[in-house]
């Protein structure tokens, strides 16, 4: 562990935002006090989701991640187009619903998932720190050897080690909507390299219906990262509004992670609309 001096720990508070910190820790942290379980829904005839369908109604699976000094978005289940669904919405906030797990490298290999989203942020542009927002995200956490990062990263790791009680992540991929950019770019955070957010809506064509995604999570994180993944231990919801102060809202639903979905290298995406 590096030592972080006093003046060290005034620069990172300086340069990141909480919440920035917390993003990058959220994998890996023990639950705290202003970690919350979500509320139970109310009971529905659906049946238990399996250890690698990570399906919020059985509830206990997930938790709520709230940032010091950010207003929380609200998180709950509804139904919505026959499905169930988490239903987020931001009012210049942002918090994450996530759950802490673990998958080898080996192991991986497909990730689906799916939203409906009716409205863009105007203002938002995922590349500048001021206006980094967004309706969605679908947040993957992930191990590595952390010796070969820069002095900066251990810095960082340091100061989440003190706030949380754990180091960062070594890498966490998102997967987001873009007003502006094309599907496939991979928008580097604007406040720390190792968040890295990939491309795979765009525009407003798709808003008002389901959009269901199957992505390569291997392929996804060498194309990112530049590397072969390390294990995966988290994965989160995040919907956001807190730098343009706006409001968003957006309905997900289930994420799933298997190692027996059909996939090939040469085609590492799958996205369809259902109206």
């Amino acid at each position: 562990m590096w030592i972080l001096s006093k003046a060290g720990f005034q620069f990172l508070l300086k340069y990141l935002s909480m919440g920035t910190v917390l993003t990058l820790t959220w994998a890996c942290a023990p639950i705290m006090p202003s970690v919350q379980q979500p509320e139970q829904p109310e009971q529905q005839n659906t049946p238990q989701p399996s250890s690698k369908d990570l399906a919020w109604v059985a509830g206990q699976q997930w938790s709520r991640i709230q940032f010091p000094g950010k207003r929380v978005t609200d998180f709950s289940v509804v139904q919505l187009d026959g499905r169930n669904t988490v239903y987020a919405r931001a009012n210049s906030s942002a918090s994450m619903l996530h759950q802490k797990l673990r998958i080898e490298p080996a192991d991986l290999s497909q990730v689906t998932f799916s939203w409906k989203v009716p409205q863009l942020i105007e203002a938002a542009d995922m590349a500048v720190r001021e206006k980094e927002d967004t309706p969605v995200r679908i947040v993957l956490a992930f191990e590595g050897d952390r010796s070969k990062l820069s002095a900066l990263y251990h810095m960082q790791s340091d100061l989440a080690q003190v706030l949380m009680g754990e180091p960062l992540p070594y890498a966490t991929l998102m997967y987001v909507w873009s007003k502006k950019r094309a599907p496939g770019t991979v928008i580097v955070n604007p406040r720390t390299d190792r968040i890295r957010k990939m491309v795979v809506e765009s525009g407003m064509a798709n808003l008002n219906q389901w959009m269901n995604y199957e992505r390569n999570i291997k392929a996804d994180f060498e194309r990112a990262f530049g590397e072969a993944p390390g294990a995966l231990v988290g994965v989160a919801l995040m919907t956001d509004s807190d730098n343009t102060q706006t409001r968003t809202q957006a309905w997900y639903g289930p994420v799933k992670l298997g190692s027996n979905m059909a996939s090939t290298s040469g085609n590492t995406s799958r996205n369809t609309a259902v109206n």
